[in-house]
């Protein structure tokens, strides 16, 4: 919302959404067409081995793309202490179904930080000074925006894992659970942007989180919840690269020991780049538009315009149509615009609004952004 305009984010957020579940559903189509049941088999059937290796590429970057004096409270440590604890556990399981409840736990902890989410858009946005273009209806870094939206919605790399796990797999059941996980996905994505554009409007950070300050239990709550859903969530992640590596160096098998190998180089790697990195917002922006854009835009549609032989006028056909230059611009233009003009990023620093009693940061952000609301309101009963 803060890059592309709140109302045209707003829009942005259901075209991407409407898109996703175009694409998903499209894969699986291509893949009943070329007699596949795998992303990579479907491209290379479709594209031989340089579109398979592309597709590689892309599938095993997509999960990587992603302090406080006491060690044992610092982030370092915490990462690798619940990486070694939970991730890696998590990971090694062999077959995607069984990870079915622990989804379940991460849509309910999402849905917990909501909650959150939206009583502080209440009780704290009224205390949060608004920059000056918080309601323009478009910015010129909207295709940015895009790349975060697809970011949040990917997961076509693993929708044939998904599709596999089904008792009865048909590409009329699989449309149906398409439609309604979008729908809510989307509901939920329009909450989480809406609120916490309200609430914080130019100050918004990559990572919500950051903008709330450190004396909020609360939000402290909300936030480990927030980091209960990734280590649910990322083991899913890891099945995609390991078989990506399994399919090109192993002929698709793995044994016993080279899966429980492969697993923990996967892990390592991806705990190594998180621990270098703290900024959300350049990673889901990068992430975005090189990977998830051609991952939902491009390949699907490529693949089906390729392996159809629906007349040219057909709606399939029209949409990818309409969807393979978007992506390719997207892609193009926004890791242009995501490396010249990179998200503000805090590196866990507390947001200047957060300390009502720094003269200095006061002044300066009222001679910047006009501010209305005194700053000596935000004291510590209004995150009680």
């Amino acid at each position: 919302m803060k890059q592309a305009g709140f109302p045209l984010g707003v829009l942005l957020l259901f075209c991407v959404s409407y898109v996703t579940d175009f694409s998903l559903v499209l894969l699986i189509k291509g893949g009943a067409l070329s007699g596949t049941d795998t992303y990579q088999s479907l491209v290379n059937k479709t594209f031989g081995f340089p579109g398979y290796l592309l597709l590689s590429i892309l599938q095993f970057l997509y999960p990587f793309i992603v302090d406080p004096e006491n060690f044992f409270i610092g982030r370092h440590f915490i990462i690798v202490l619940s990486t070694v604890a939970f991730t890696l556990p998590l990971s090694l399981y062999r077959d995607v179904a069984k990870l079915g409840k622990i989804s379940l736990t991460s849509t309910v902890l999402t849905t917990l930080i909501l909650g959150i989410v939206m009583t502080r858009v209440i009780s704290l946005g009224p205390h949060i000074p608004k920059t000056e273009d918080a309601w323009v209806f478009a910015k010129p870094s909207a295709i940015q925006a895009i790349g975060v939206m697809s970011f949040a919605f990917i997961c076509h790399h693993n929708c044939f894992l998904v599709y596999g796990s089904l008792e009865e797999p048909t590409v009329a059941k699989w449309s149906c659970i398409i439609h309604v996980s979008t729908l809510v996905s989307v509901f939920i994505s329009i909450l989480f942007a809406t609120c916490g554009y309200l609430t914080f409007t130019g100050f918004t950070q990559g990572d919500l989180f950051e903008n709330y300050c450190r004396n909020d239990d609360l939000v402290t709550f909300g936030r480990f919840c927030y980091g209960v859903t990734v280590l649910l969530t990322y083991p899913i992640e890891c099945f995609v690269t390991r078989e990506v590596i399994a399919n090109v160096f192993f002929g698709g098998n793995l044994s016993s020991v080279f899966h429980t190998i492969v697993t923990v180089v996967i892990i390592t790697a991806a705990t190594l780049v998180s621990l270098l990195i703290d900024c959300l917002g350049i990673v889901l922006e990068l992430s975005g538009v090189l990977c998830a854009a051609p991952l939902i835009f491009i390949i699907p549609s490529a693949c089906y315009l390729k392996l159809s032989e629906e007349p040219r006028t057909h709606s399939d056909k029209i949409m990818s149509c309409v969807m393979l230059p978007i992506g390719a611009v997207v892609m193009v233009v926004g890791f242009v615009m995501a490396v010249t003009n990179p998200q503000d990023c805090t590196h866990g620093q507390e947001m200047f609004y957060c300390f009502p009693d720094n003269v200095s940061l006061t002044s300066i952000s009222v001679s910047h952004f006009q501010l209305t609301t005194p700053f000596s309101v935000l004291n510590l009963s209004i995150f009680q």
